[in-house]
């Protein structure tokens, strides 16, 4: 008698150990989740602090001001991929 309740306490700990397993790989999956979504922020916040610069630098060179029009270009194009829109 003692071994039939052995193998159900044996099946019994297996079946903790699967569901506890799928549940970590769920969270594992959450927090890698988070974990993108917070490097998304930051690319954005850096993002936007490299256009506010662009934006506020003041030239009377031709040849500069196309290469801050261009950078800002780029800027806006990679927020705009990372889902980014201008607050007004």
């Amino acid at each position: 008698m003692s071994k039939g309740w052995e193998s159900k306490n044996v099946e019994e700990q297996q079946a903790a150990a699967a569901g506890t397993d799928h549940r970590t790989v769920a969270a594992d999956k959450d927090l890698a989740a988070k974990r993108e979504e917070a490097d998304r922020k930051r690319r954005i916040q850096a993002l936007e602090m490299q256009r506010e610069r662009i934006l506020s630098e003041r030239t009377s060179s031709p040849h500069r001001r196309n290469a801050l029009e261009v950078a800002l270009g780029e800027i806006e194009h990679l927020l705009q991929e990372l889902g980014w829109a201008l607050k007004l």
